[in-house]
């Protein structure tokens, strides 16, 4: 079983490491680096999966790989990236609280500037609901949106990487 996961674990941590540094360094020079770090994310998590599945195949699997073997090695390193992210994430929100306010009062500011536009398309109820839930916005909020946004698209990522990379004796 080790073998299916070796790259996996790696890879998916080293993406999860790679993703929390980017939100780190991005706090410096962002008010609200949430954004940018799931687009990060949409870079990073493609190539650790590409990366894992491909290593598995060539040096664990004598370079043959089935699309289930593709999507079991895709998938722990995609739940490991959004995991390994979403904690780190969590913990710099924690140790500091006046980011996590910047983060709130951005969100606040985006939402007030496209106020007129948000209630002519989706109506004031819904603008409203969006307001309180901004309120009621908590740090693992946060961290667990930039968990989801990396497992989400991980899974999609993985299935077109493990069609491209299968190859079964025949």
């Amino acid at each position: 079983m080790s073998k299916y996961f070796k790259t996996a674990y790696q890879f998916g941590g080293l993406g999860g490491i790679l993703s929390v540094l980017a939100f780190f360094i991005l706090s410096f020079f962002y008010v609200d680096p949430t954004n940018l770090t799931l687009l990060f994310g949409y870079v990073i998590t493609p190539i650790a999966i590409f990366l894992a599945i491909k290593f598995f195949k060539e040096y664990s699997n004598g370079g043959y790989l089935s699309f289930a073997e593709g999507m079991s090695v895709g998938f722990v390193t995609y739940v490991l990236i959004g995991l390994v992210s979403a904690f780190g994430i969590w913990i710099i929100l924690t140790i500091s609280p006046s980011l996590f306010e910047q983060i709130k009062l951005s969100k606040f500011d985006v939402l007030e500037q496209g106020k007129e536009t948000i209630i002519s398309q989706v109506g004031e109820n819904s603008f409203d609901a969006t307001l309180v839930s901004i309120k009621e916005m908590s740090k693992l909020d946060v961290s667990i949106n930039d968990g989801l946004w990396k497992i989400i698209p991980g899974l999609f990522f993985t299935i077109i990487i493990s069609i491209i990379l299968r190859k079964n004796p025949n």
